[in-house]
């Protein structure tokens, strides 16, 4: 099991309304989960990737916290301020 399908049933376990919205906002949670994964695997720190893209700390914080409404323009800069590429997919 997946560090973070480990992590969705613990929460659920212990946050009712976490459990009860959890499909609506899933896609916004594993948007912001594998950002910072992918920050992880590459060796990165947030103040690093803020510094190569000229902004703060706090800016990374959020797309990584808060990703249910970003723009596919930062995605695609923050998959090449971490060394990576954008790939999307519609199923």
């Amino acid at each position: 099991m997946s560090d973070l399908k480990k992590y969705v049933v613990r929460r659920k376990a212990r946050d009712p309304e976490f459990a009860e919205n959890y499909e609506a906002g899933y896609l916004e949670f594993k948007i912001g989960v594998l950002l910072r994964q992918a920050r992880e695997e590459a060796g990165l720190t947030q103040e690093e990737v803020a510094q190569r893209l000229d902004t703060q700390k706090s800016a990374i914080s959020r797309i990584e916290n808060h990703a249910e409404d970003i723009r596919l323009s930062t995605l695609e800069k923050y998959a090449r301020a971490i060394g990576k590429r954008l790939h999307l997919s519609v199923g």
